[in-house]
């Protein structure tokens, strides 16, 4: 069964995988026909594409890939170049566009402007100064228009990444940032040994929607996030789980120091008066991370916590045993 590849992943092996039939017909004609010095550029281009995918395949190390094969390309491009002259000059092209596809665009240009200064180098005496001008700016452009577009592609990339992992009422990571941030903790866990999870449910909410009106049961959220978000550190990582349930995971907080700020939290929303002439409180569960411990079990200890918190008439803190310490 094949592992499910990243887009980063699929570009690259795609990219590498075309090059190959693009390339392995010129080398084999070539070969065939005595051009051994250009025979041996081609098929070393496609032996190191080969080479490449096999390595992304087995380790999926796409950043180091990447780079690797925009160096590899760019120098065969210049080596054919230097070989058999001006009528290859013309691969240039789809060599600096590909470079934006696999690399950052600032890696990509840096590369590029590199390959063009020796590309200029190359070609100054084979070309009159008019028609190596002409290249030269056509090349110039063409880096200038994929810089832009890979650029902004890059950033609204981001800015729907950053917006698929917000929840839109209260501005607090979703359930698919949460799920994220728990697989990303579990996966470095030699590192993480201190860190906690704070389950929180905002008690009796229904009530208050019921009460007062789904409007103001947001205006309730809103505020209860913002007063949350005034107190938790930057370290921390803020996440609205469900309905009225939020989840903080406190970094670099053992059991007893997350059971103290749990306490505050749960203070400070019972004092801050949500809304007007109506107590708004707020049950809360921790649990410190196990060594080893996966995210679903870590996370189940905690609402445990929470069910507890309820069981003891809400508006409390209770905290996950260490049976391990």
């Amino acid at each position: 069964m094949l592992l499910k590849r990243s887009k980063e992943e699929v570009v690259l092996l795609m990219l590498c995988g075309l090059s190959i039939p693009s390339i392995l017909p010129f080398g084999i004609v070539r070969l065939l026909q005595g051009n051994f010095l250009m025979a041996t550029v081609d098929l070393l281009i496609v032996l190191g594409m080969l080479c490449i995918i096999v390595f992304v395949w087995r380790t999926r190390r796409v950043r180091l890939a990447g780079l690797a094969v925009t160096v590899f390309y760019s120098m065969g491009m210049l080596a054919a170049v230097y070989v058999k002259g001006v009528p290859i000059a013309y691969w240039v092209y789809p060599t600096m566009i590909a470079a934006f596809f696999i690399l950052r665009a600032k890696e990509a240009l840096m590369i590029n402007s590199i390959s063009l200064i020796v590309l200029i180098v190359i070609l100054h005496k084979a070309m009159q100064l008019l028609d190596l001008s002409s290249l030269v700016v056509t090349l110039v452009l063409i880096n200038l228009f994929s810089y832009i577009f890979s650029d902004r592609t890059s950033l609204q990339h981001f800015e729907l990444n950053q917006q698929a992992e917000k929840d839109f009422l209260t501005g607090a990571g979703n359930r698919r940032a949460f799920d994220k941030q728990l697989q990303t903790i579990c996966a470095k866990d030699e590192v993480h040994t201190d860190v906690c999870i704070l389950i929180l449910d905002l008690d009796h909410f229904k009530r208050i929607n019921d009460q007062f009106g789904h409007m103001v049961g947001d205006q309730v959220l809103i505020q209860f996030c913002a007063l949350l978000r005034s107190r938790i550190r930057t370290a921390d990582c803020f996440f609205r789980y469900g309905g009225e349930e939020f989840v903080v995971i406190a970094m670099g907080a053992d059991d007893i120091a997350a059971a103290r700020f749990a306490e505050e939290l749960r203070t400070l929303v019972e004092k801050a008066q949500l809304l007007r002439d109506y107590p708004v409180t707020v049950s809360i569960g921790v649990a410190k991370k196990i060594a080893g411990e996966d995210g679903q079990a870590w996370f189940q200890r905690a609402d445990t916590m929470l069910y507890e918190a309820k069981l003891a008439g809400r508006n409390a803190v209770r905290v996950a045993v260490n049976d391990s310490a």
